[in-house]
C-alpha cells in the first residue's frame, strides 16, 4: 500500500477483487483481507473454505460472466472450468496491481463500530494479530462457506453423509449407492458425476425446479435470455422461455423429475447438459423428497425405499457474518435491508458487495457494486435522503416477495434488471452530488 488504507475490504474472492480494483481507480487507499493463501475465493481448487471439486465448470457462459474491465479470452470455451476462473481472477489482480492491497492468510476476528463512526478490523495472521482503523468496512467475503444441513429426518442414517462442499471428485462416490439430495447446481453436476462413478446414483428433489440445458437453440441459453432482459418485464420473459423450454426439452416431469410449483425466473436457474441425459438413459434415478431413514434404507415420500452407502447433501449455505455484532445484521445477514443491497440503512461506512443471489452471473454484478462503493468514498456518488433508502428497500423486498416468495427475497435480484439499475443508480448518485457524468 503507498498510503494509510482508508477502507478494509474483507474478502480477497471476485467481489473482494473487483472493490479493491474500483478504490484504486478512485484513488481511495484500501487494504483487504483473506484466509487464504492466494486470491480468488472459493474458485481456486483446494484453498481452505474453497466448495470447488474437480469437475465445476462456470454453470453462466463466459460472455455474461466476465468483468467488463478485464474480458475472458476469445479462445476459451463458453463454460470455463475452475482453474481457468481461478487463474482468471489472479490475472485481474495481477493486471490491476491488487495484490500488494491484500493480506493473505489473514483471518478476521472481528470488526468494532466506533463512536464517531469509524471502524477497527481485527485479525489474526502469519505474524499474530493485526489491528487496521478505517472509515470504512466492505464485506465481501461471500456466502457460499458455512454448509447448510437439513434440519432432520425421522429416523437414524446408518450410511456416510457428506455436504456438497466437502465434495473434490469422483473418486469420493466411485463403487458406491449414492444418494444426492438437492436440485441446485452443485446437486446435479454431482449427480452427474455419480452416474459414472456409483454404483446407482438417486437424485432426491423435495420440489421442482426447471432444468436449462447449457445450449438452447445453439447459443448458450443465458444469453437467449438476456437478449429478451433488455427489452421485456420478466412475466413475459418467464413465458416465452418457459414455453421455449418446454418445446426443446419437455417439462421436468417428461425425465421422471417433480413438477415445479413455481414459473421458470423464480428461482436461481439450474444449468445442467448432463444430467436430462443421464435420467432417460437410467444412470441416475430421480427422486421425490425423504420421508424418513432407517439405517441404510431411505424411505422417499412416494412410498418406494432404497438402500443407499452415502448421502450427499447439496442444501446449500448459511449466511453468517461472525465478526460483525449482531446488532448490526438484524434478523440475519439473509434479511437485511440494504439500499441497492449494498449500504447498510443504519450504520454509515458499512457496505457488501456480493451479498445477493442472482438469477445469473455474480461478477458483472460485483463489478457495479463495487463501483457505487467507490464513488460514495471518493465523493463522486451520493445517496438519495434516509427516507428514501429506506422506502426502496421496502419497494425491493415487495417486488421480490411477489416473484421468489419466502426463498431469501431480501437477496435476490434479476442479473439484468439489476445490472441496468446499477447503472441508473451511479448517474443519479453522481448528479446529487454535483459531479458531472
Amino acid at each position: 500500500m503507498t498510503a494509510r488504507p482508508r477502507v478494509a475490504v474483507i474478502g480477497a474472492g471476485a467481489a473482494g477483487l473487483a472493490t479493491l480494483k474500483a478504490l484504486r481507480d478512485a484513488r481511495v487507499p484500501a487494504v483487504a483481507f483473506d484466509t487464504a493463501d492466494t486470491v480468488g475465493g472459493l474458485w481456486v481448487y483446494g484453498a481452505p473454505g474453497s466448495p470447488a471439486y474437480r469437475t465445476l465448470h462456470l454453470n453462466t457462459s463466459k460472455s455474461r460472466t466476465q468483468f467488463a474491465d478485464h474480458p475472458m479470452p476469445a479462445d476459451w470455451p463458453d463454460y470455463p472450468d475452475h482453474a481457468r476462473i481461478a487463474g482468471y481472477l489472479a490475472d485481474y489482480a495481477d493486471r490491476f496491481g491488487l495484490r500488494e492491497d491484500v493480506r493473505l492468510r489473514h483471518t478476521v476476528q472481528r470488526v468494532v463500530r466506533a463512536a464517531d463512526d469509524t471502524w477497527t478490523v481485527q485479525a489474526t495472521g502469519p505474524d499474530g494479530p493485526v489491528r487496521v482503523d478505517v472509515e470504512a468496512v466492505v464485506v465481501a467475503n461471500g456466502h457460499n462457506r458455512v454448509p447448510k444441513l437439513p434440519d432432520g429426518h425421522p429416523g437414524q442414517c446408518a450410511a456416510e453423509q457428506l455436504h456438497s462442499h466437502d465434495y473434490r471428485g469422483p473418486e469420493q462416490l466411485a463403487g458406491r449407492r449414492v444418494l444426492v439430495v438437492g436440485g441446485g447446481n452443485s446437486a446435479m453436476d454431482i449427480a452427474v458425476d455419480a452416474s459414472y462413478a456409483a454404483t446407482r446414483t438417486l437424485l432426491s428433489l423435495r420440489r421442482g425446479v426447471w432444468v436449462v440445458p447449457k445450449y438452447l437453440l445453439g447459443r448458450p441459453s443465458d444469453t437467449l435470455n438476456g437478449s429478451l432482459a433488455r427489452r421485456l418485464p420478466w412475466r413475459l420473459r418467464q413465458r416465452i422461455s418457459q414455453t421455449m423450454l418446454t418445446a426443446t426439452v419437455g417439462p421436468p416431469s417428461r425425465y421422471g423429475l417433480p413438477a415445479p410449483t413455481h414459473g421458470f425466473l423464480q428461482d436461481h436457474p439450474t444449468l445442467s447438459d448432463g444430467l436430462l441425459s443421464r435420467l432417460t438413459h437410467g444412470e441416475i434415478e430421480a427422486r421425490p423428497g425423504i420421508a424418513r431413514f432407517a439405517g441404510t434404507r431411505v424411505e422417499f415420500t412416494d412410498g418406494r425405499a432404497d438402500e443407499v452407502d452415502l448421502v450427499v447433501w447439496c442444501t446449500g449455505y448459511r449466511v453468517e457474518v461472525p465478526f460483525l455484532d449482531p446488532a448490526l445484521l438484524g434478523d440475519g445477514a439473509d434479511r437485511l435491508p440494504l439500499y441497492r443491497h449494498v449500504f447498510h440503512l443504519d450504520a454509515p461506512g458499512l457496505a457488501f458487495v456480493g451479498l445477493m443471489q442472482s438469477t445469473g452471473a455474480a461478477f458483472p454484478l460485483v463489478e457495479a457494486q463495487a463501483r457505487l462503493v467507490a464513488g460514495r468514498l471518493a465523493g463522486t456518488w451520493a445517496p438519495p435522503d434516509a427516507a428514501r433508502q429506506a422506502a426502496a428497500c421496502r419497494a425491493e423486498l415487495r417486488a421480490a416477495t411477489t416473484r421468489w416468495g419466502q426463498r431469501r427475497p431480501h437477496m435476490r435480484v434479476d442479473f439484468d434488471a439489476y445490472l441496468a439499475e446499477l447503472e441508473r443508480e451511479l448517474a443519479a448518485g453522481r448528479r446529487r452530488t454535483g459531479v458531472p457524468a
